[in-house]
């Protein structure tokens, strides 16, 4: 019956049990506004024939409606919407808290193609390669306008918006290719900024990464996950960290925990940080640039407004090295003050 609705309806195939979840929550609906339409439209017809006129002196009585007419005529379609929601609204909370063990993939939309990056490398243009059965995060950004990341065959669909991230998650269960596009008109090209997503068997794609971060370009294959070679990139936390250290970053924020002008970067990710005006902020990779694009949105308790906007001076790739950086500095002290100096060293920076 899902095949058969799913070509009825000319839907893309399904490459994700998150994409059969949506499928059936629009047959449902279609169904349902089909029967409610059918039910109208006969209803119109029972009343032109009952209640036609059938001389000029007859004319139709004024009909008052009942308490029961009232409750059927508006709490069957609340409770028609009702069904609906409590059906969609569980799919959109799944969509909006990853799974912790996800794979992380930055996404940047740019006029007009995308980029992807994943930490420990590679990078990639307008193929993006995944296993299959396993969850994948993408941490989406645009370099210029606003974008709109969409995989049909996902029923995924996420804004990319410049100076922020925004994140989405699946598990592709078919290995295959699918398309990719922009849904946000961007420009003169926005139809031609196509991508495709490569589902991977998930054996295949871990040879694969390995084989890219050794530097090893891989040759096109006839099989799901081949396509052609990715050039292998450096590592986004050490790129973070000479990132960092040439945009002078590591002057008001310390790697050993120790404090400073500005808070420090030990186990700052994922930490819920209070803010001056007394609210608190999850640290997490958007609140991070946010952080570097408008230092002066949130202030953290207890330190000043001192730090310059990077607005315009990061490009979305240095801004996800860095966020990469931070989060790998992690150790078992938590906290902004002084802490045990962890097993690496501080990064001095660059003149």
């Amino acid at each position: 019956m899902n095949e058969l609705l799913r070509r009825i309806l000319f839907l893309p195939e399904q490459a994700s049990e998150y994409a059969r979840q949506v499928d059936a929550l629009h047959y449902f609906v279609i169904l349902t506004t089909m029967v409610g339409a059918a039910g109208v439209f006969a209803t119109a017809i029972y009343f032109f024939v009952r209640y036609r006129r059938r001389s000029d002196t007859d004319v139709t009585p004024h009909v008052s409606p009942k308490p029961i007419h009232e409750i059927l005529f508006i709490g069957g379609p609340l409770a028609l919407f009702l069904v609906w929601f409590a059906i969609g609204y569980p799919q959109y909370v799944s969509l909006s808290l990853p799974p912790k063990d996800a794979m992380d993939v930055y996404v940047q939309g740019k006029k007009w193609m995308w980029k992807f990056a994943y930490p420990g490398g590679p990078n990639a243009i307008d193929t993006l390669r995944v296993p299959a059965g396993r969850p994948v995060r993408l941490l989406i950004t645009s370099r210029d306008v606003i974008h709109s990341f969409f995989v049909p065959a996902l029923r995924i669909k996420q804004d990319a918006l410049p100076g922020r991230y925004t994140q989405t998650w699946f598990n592709a269960t078919q290995p295959g290719r699918y398309e990719i596009f922009c849904a946000e008109y961007c420009g003169l090209s926005h139809s031609s900024m196509l991508g495709e997503l490569v589902v991977m068997p998930a054996a295949e794609f871990d040879q694969w990464l390995s084989d890219q971060r050794r530097g090893i370009s891989v040759a096109q294959d006839s099989g799901p996950g081949g396509g052609a070679p990715v050039r292998p990139a450096s590592n986004l936390v050490e790129e973070g960290r000479r990132v960092a250290a040439e945009q002078g970053c590591l002057k008001c924020h310390t790697v050993d925990g120790t404090r400073h002008i500005g808070p420090t970067w030990t186990d700052l990710f994922g930490r819920d940080e209070k803010l001056a005006t007394g609210k608190s902020v999850h640290a997490d990779e958007s609140y991070l640039t946010k952080s570097m694009m408008d230092p002066s949105a949130d202030i953290v308790a207890g330190y000043q407004n001192v730090m310059p906007t990077y607005q315009g001076k990061l490009s979305p790739p240095d801004a996800a090295a860095i966020v990469e950086f931070i989060k790998s500095l992690r150790t078992s002290a938590v906290g902004s003050g002084p802490s045990e100096p962890p097993a690496y060293e501080s990064v001095p920076a660059r003149k």
